[in-house]
């Protein structure tokens, strides 16, 4: 038996070492059209800022090892042509040598990844523009970057990578600009949690310019200029393209497999294309989403490697073990800040016409009188009729890797809300309150869904009219500091006191800091023969961030 393998970073490293785990005897053979296997594409961008300091460090295995370790045969420099499934043949050029050849197989793993989106615009290929994807495109950008210390990067796109890039390229000393063509960086989730990190990514002097088209480029004595619709142009010394990504399906194409509605080479449940003697894993496939049902892509390491180990499995002992779809689970840090996300977020729910409801919380990180306790904001989308939890997002400094991956285990098993109010964590101060987060995100949820709490999103402050009452419950203080124009004042403390200044027959729209005393404040109100009250979900606080970066793009399209 020879398996033959397609590309040798994630997806199909993690084939070749779970096919030898299974079959001794078996003869592997892994293609790699780069130099290098197995490694850590995710660790990239730090090595790239000096946060890893050791390239090796980046490395997996190599061929060398590979083949000591695991008798497996990894050709790097060798690039797959074609594939001859009617023949059950891979054509391959050798880099090195420049000779092609032919190899038969009797089961092949497609693993090609994805590749980097460069739209057809004037002078992109000019010296000084980048994309990453490979150790290749981070040697290139790492010597690049030296040669300018001081210097000017223009990261184009506001996803994970160009946010991780930007980070280590501020961190070396440059100016650092982000161009986002949407209305908002990561577009995984939604607007409120991008907000904060918004205004954490310009609190740091980065230029962030959302709604903002590049045109093309131009490559002169004093280096690069970008070139944008509506603005002047800007000044670098290095771009780095972060536009996105689409699946690499070119050999799939040319040797007949069927792709599916998001252009990735589509697989059944077993991981096995429309040959049943050709699987495929990692970012070129595509599959059910177990959510919203339509078929995606996903570009993540962790489903890339759980892929090669079910294919693996499937081919030597048969289809038996079936791939459940990845729920999308994904995390990154953004200078001081982490956000993390899992499942599907609000707008791509509504996008779907997926029913749901929404709801913010603002929880410490750990117990409050323990030092260096820090808020975290979460927001989590459930189903109105049963509370199964749809999509999650948390955006903080500490603490949110394990929630997410809490809350990531909830939506992947298809369970609800309920589970999050009963969540047993482990506490002591240090690590978390007896009510930890996950838990107040899932009471908060509950009150919800069974009315005991009524809440419209930040968004819907700006259609309060003025015959509506509009009330701040915080303390005089914080009031000062700041309110949402045209609220009163009324602290939660005197509410009881003050409740005949209020109408019974108004609209009464509440808030406080993080919604804890707005939802008291609502309680009293309605258990008093108020019926038309609702709270505004996440406080002041969510509100102001929202508000501010609404503004801030609104501005934006004034020239």
């Amino acid at each position: 038996m020879r398996y033959i393998i397609v590309g040798g970073v994630a997806g199909g490293a993690s084939t070749a070492a779970r096919l030898r785990r299974l079959d001794e005897h078996s003869e592997i053979v892994l293609f790699e059209k780069g130099s290098y296997i197995s490694y850590a594409n995710c660790g990239l961008p730090y090595y790239i800022g000096d946060v890893i300091t050791d390239r090796n460090k980046l490395f997996v295995q190599t061929a060398a090892s590979f083949k000591d370790r695991f008798n497996i045969d990894a050709r790097v420099q060798s690039e797959v042509l074609a594939i001859m499934p009617e023949k059950k043949l891979v054509q391959v050029k050798d880099l090195k040598t420049g000779l092609d050849y032919e190899l038969s197989y009797d089961k092949l793993v497609l693993s090609p990844g994805a590749e980097p989106i460069r739209p057809p615009l004037e002078g992109i290929n000019s010296e000084g523009i980048f994309t990453l994807r490979n150790v290749t495109d981070t040697d290139r950008i790492k010597a690049y970057v030296s040669k300018f210390p001081n210097g000017k990067a223009v990261i184009i796109g506001g996803g994970f990578i160009g946010l991780e890039m930007a980070e280590n390229l501020h961190n070396l000393g440059m100016h650092v600009s982000i161009i986002e063509m949407g209305t908002q960086i990561l577009a995984p989730v939604d607007f409120p949690i991008a907000a904060i990190a918004q205004q954490h990514i310009r609190s740091k002097g980065v230029d962030l310019k959302l709604k903002t088209t590049v045109n093309g480029f131009e490559r002169n004595e004093q280096g690069l200029k970008v070139f944008m619709k509506d603005e002047e142009p800007l000044g670098a010394d290095i771009v780095i393209l972060s536009i996105g990504v689409k699946p690499d399906t070119r050999l799939a194409t040319a040797a007949g497999l069927t792709l599916g509605t998001a252009r990735g080479i589509l697989v059944n449940d077993y991981l096995q294309t429309s040959d049943e003697d050709i699987y495929a894993v990692g970012d070129a496939i595509e599959f059910i989403n177990p959510i919203t049902h339509n078929s995606m892509p996903t570009y993540l390491a962790g489903p890339a490697n759980k892929q090669g180990r079910i294919c693996a499995n499937n081919m030597v002992l048969g289809n038996k073990n079936k791939y459940l779809g990845s729920i999308n689970t994904a995390i990154v840090k953004i200078f001081d800040l982490t956000v993390a996300v899992a499942g599907v977020a609000s707008k791509h729910l509504t996008a779907a016409k997926i029913e749901h409801l929404v709801s913010t919380t603002h929880s410490g990180s750990h117990a409050g009188y323990y030092p260096g306790s820090e808020q975290m904001t979460i927001q989590i989308n459930f189903a109105p009729s049963n509370g199964k939890l749809l999509g999650a997002q948390i955006i903080g400094t500490d603490g949110v890797d394990k929630r997410i991956d809490t809350l990531s285990s909830v939506i992947q098993r298809g369970s609800t809300i309920e589970e999050l109010t009963e969540f047993e964590h482990a506490y002591a101060p240090p690590y978390s309150s007896a009510k930890d987060p996950v838990n107040m995100a899932g009471y908060v949820a509950e009150n919800i869904l069974q009315k005991r709490l009524h809440v419209i999103p930040w968004s819907a402050v700006k259609d309060i009219s003025p015959e509506d009452i509009l009330i701040d419950v915080r303390t005089a203080l914080e009031y000062v500091e700041g309110n949402i124009p045209g609220s009163i004042n009324i602290p939660v403390d005197e509410l009881r006191s003050r409740i005949d200044e209020l109408g019974k027959h108004k609209n009464i729209f509440i808030y406080c800091q993080i919604g804890l005393r707005g939802y008291l404040a609502q309680r009293i109100l309605l258990q008093n023969g108020f019926e038309k009250v609702k709270n505004i979900s996440g406080g002041y606080k969510l509100w102001s961030a929202c508000d501010l970066e609404s503004n801030i793009n609104e501005s934006s399209l004034v020239v």
